[in-house]
C-alpha cells in the first residue's frame, strides 16, 4: 500500500486553514469527522499547561497511523508532555500558539520512555547513544514530518548524562566477559540508573527515512535540540533553536539538508555532524548540505526575545561560548560529500572539522561564510588519534577539504586559521582560497617563535595549541596545501608571518595581501616543496 501523502509545504506554511480549504471543508469539526486530520483535543488533550497531555497526543498519532497515516494537529495551547512516539506516514502540525512543553520529572514523576540502546562498548556519551528518552522520538519510522509554526519547549529536559564506557577507560569490564547483558552491566552504575524515566533531548531519531522538520521553534532543548542517527533523506528547514547545549546533531546519516535554520547555542555546538558508534557499527555521515543558516553563542533565550545578550559561559578551555558549525566529536565512520554554504556565524567559535577516532573525512566544501567576532580559530582542520573505537581500528585520514569565499572580522590574535595533522597521517589536499580576514593583530616576536605543543592522542578541540606563530594561517603535518588569494588586515601591528608552515610537504602560497613586508609573509621551516607566489603589501 503506498504511503499516505504528507501535507505539502504551502499547506504547512499556511496552517490548518489551508488544509481545510484544500479538502473543501468548512471547519475543523467537519475535517475531523471526514478523517482529514486528528485534532489532539478530540483525544483528550487539554492544552492548559497543567494536565499531562502526552497520552492524548499519542492516541491521536496512533489513530492516524491505524488509517495508514495522516495529519495530527496540535491547536493553540500549552501541552505538558512526556515522550511522544512518532509513527509511519504522520505529519505532526504545531499550530500557531501551540507549545509542547517537556514535563519536569522532579515535579510530575519520571515517566519518559526509558533508554533503549545498550551496547557491549559505548564509545560515545549516554545522550548520544539513546533516542527513546526524548520529548519526541522516532525509531525506524518513515514518511514523517513535524511542522510549525508552533514551539517545543524542553523545560523539563536534562542537559547532562553519563559518559562513555569502553576499553580505554580505567576499570572497564565487558558484559560478555562477566556473562551478563550490556544493559545489566550499565545499570550497575548509579549514574546509568538515574536517567531512567527522564529525558535529555527534544527530538531523537534513529534509523528513520523520508523525514521533514520545518518551520517550528525549539527553546531550552536539553542536551540536544534535534539528534538523528542513521537516518536518510532528512530535511530540516526554517527551524529556530535557542538553547544552551547542542542545537542540531546529524550522526551517521545520509542525504540530509539543513537549510535556513537559526541556531543559538552558547554552551555547545549549534550544528554538528558526527559519525559515532551509536548504531553499533561505524557508519559514514555523507551527502549533507548545510546552507543559509545562522549560528551564534548569545545567552540562551536572548535570540527569541531579541536582546542578543552576551553569554558569560567560558567552556572548559576558558575561551568563551561555542555555538559553531562542526564536523567531528565522534568520527568512527567518517564524513564524505559535505557542503556548508552561505552561512552567518556570529559571537561563536569558528568552523572546526576533523577525524580523531578513525574514519576518513573527504570531499568537504565550505563557501560563502561570514564569521564575525569568532571566539577561536575561524577555520580549522584537525587530525588526531584519540581512537575511541573498537580495538584494532586504524588511524583515519583527512583529504580534499576546500574553504572558499569566507569573510572573517574581529579575529582573535591568538587564533589564526589552521591545519593540524599528525606525523604518521598528515592532512592532505586542503585549499584556502578567497579568504578575507580582519584581525585584531598584536602578535609578538615571542609568539612568532613558539613551537606549539604536539598531541597525537587528543580530542577534536585544538585550544591546547595556544597562541600560534602566524597572524593568518598555520599548518603542521600537511601535504599539498594551497593558500591562495588571501587578504589580511590587522588593527594592531603583528610581528608574526601571515603564513607559518611546519612539516608541510608541498604547498602553494599565492596572492597574499597584508601589512607585512614580502619577506615576512611566509615562514616554512621544516617543510619542503613550498612555493611563494605574488605578495602585495597594503599601501604599496
Amino acid at each position: 500500500m503506498p504511503a499516505a501523502p504528507l501535507i505539502d509545504r504551502r499547506s504547512a506554511l499556511l496552517g490548518t486553514g489551508a488544509i481545510l480549504l484544500a479538502a473543501g471543508l468548512v471547519d475543523q469539526a467537519h475535517a475531523v469527522a471526514a478523517g482529514v486530520f486528528e485534532d489532539v483535543r478530540r483525544h483528550g488533550a487539554r492544552g492548559d499547561g497543567v494536565a499531562i497531555d502526552s497520552p492524548a497526543i499519542n492516541r491521536a498519532i496512533e489513530a492516524a497511523a491505524k488509517r495508514g497515516g495522516g495529519t495530527v494537529v496540535v491547536p493553540a495551547g500549552r501541552y505538558l508532555c512526556f515522550t511522544l512516539r512518532l509513527r509511519d506516514n504522520i505529519a505532526l502540525v504545531l499550530s500557531a500558539g501551540a507549545t509542547i512543553v517537556a514535563a519536569d520529572p522532579d515535579t510530575h514523576g519520571a515517566h519518559y520512555d526509558p533508554p533503549e540502546n545498550y551496547l557491549e562498548e559505548q564509545f560515545q556519551d549516554f545522550g548520544i547513544t539513546h533516542v527513546h528518552n526524548s520529548l519526541i522520538s522516532g525509531d525506524g519510522v518513515s514518511n514523517v514530518a513535524i511542522l510549525g509554526p508552533g514551539m517545543l519547549h524542553g523545560l523539563g529536559l536534562d542537559r547532562e548524562g553519563p559518559g562513555d564506557r569502553w576499553h580505554g577507560r580505567a576499570g572497564w569490564q565487558s558484559a560478555a566477559a562477566l556473562g551478563i547483558t550490556p544493559r545489566a552491566l550499565a545499570l550497575r552504575d548509579e549514574k546509568e540508573r538515574a536517567p531512567i524515566g527522564r529525558a535529555n533531548k527534544t527530538i531523537g531519531l534513529m534509523r528513520c527515512r523520508n523525514f521533514r522538520l520545518q518551520g517550528f521553534t525549539i527553546l531550552q532543548a536539553g542536551h540536544f535540540g534535534v539528534i538523528a542517527h542513521g537516518c536518510s533523506n532528512l530535511q530540516i528547514e526554517g527551524l529556530v533553536i535557542d538553547t544552551d547545549r547542542d542545537g542540531i546533531d546529524i550522526d551517521a546519516c545520509r542525504d540530509v539538508r539543513i537549510v535556513n535554520c537559526t541556531v543559538n547555542a552558547p554552551k555547545d555546538d549549534a550544528i554538528v555532524l558526527k559519525s559515532s558508534y551509536a548504531l553499533g557499527r561505524a557508519m559514514l555521515c555523507e551527502d549533507v548540505l548545510i546552507s543559509g543558516c545562522k549560528t551564534s553563542g548569545y545567552a540562551m533565550g536572548s535570540l527569541l526575545d531579541g536582546s542578543y545578550r552576551p553569554s558569560d559561559y567560558l567552556s572548559p578551555d576558558k575561551l568563551g561560548p561555542l555555538g559553531r558549525i562542526k564536523l567531528g566529536t565522534e568520527t568512527n565512520g567518517g564524513f564524505r560529500n559535505i557542503r556548508i554554504s552561505d552561512c552567518i556565524c556570529t559571537n561563536s567559535r569558528g568552523i572546526l572539522m576533523g577525524i580523531v577516532d578513525g574514519g576518513t573525512l573527504e570531499d568537504v566544501s565550505v563557501s560563502g561564510i561570514l564569521l564575525r567576532d569568532p571566539v577561536n580559530h575561524p577555520l580549522f582542520v584537525h587530525h588526531a588519534a584519540r581512537m575511541r573505537a573498537p580495538r584494532g581500528t586504524p588511524v583515519g585520514r583527512i583529504r580534499g577539504v576546500r574553504f572558499q569565499d569566507v569573510t572573517v572580522s574581529g579575529a582573535h590574535p591568538r587564533f589564526p586559521c589552521g591545519v593540524e595533522g599528525i606525523a604518521d597521517a598528515p592532512v592532505e589536499d586542503v585549499i584556502f582560497r578567497d579568504i578575507d580576514i580582519a584581525a585584531q593583530g598584536g602578535g609578538t616576536r615571542e609568539d612568532a617563535a613558539r613551537d606549539p605543543e604536539y598531541r597525537r592522542e587528543t580530542s577534536l578541540e585544538v585550544s591546547y595549541l595556544g597562541t600560534l606563530p602566524a597572524a593568518g594561517f598555520y599548518a603542521r603535518h600537511a601535504r599539498r596545501l594551497t593558500i591562495r588569494n588571501v587578504s589580511l588586515r590587522t588593527a594592531a601591528a603583528d610581528a608574526r608571518p601571515v603564513v607559518a608552515l611546519r612539516n608541510v610537504d608541498g604547498g602553494i602560497v599565492d596572492g597574499i595581501a597584508s601589512p607585512m613586508p614580502p619577506e615576512a609573509v611566509l615562514d616554512s621551516r621544516d617543510s619542503r616543496a613550498v612555493a611563494l607566489g605574488k605578495v602585495t603589501r597594503w599601501g604599496d
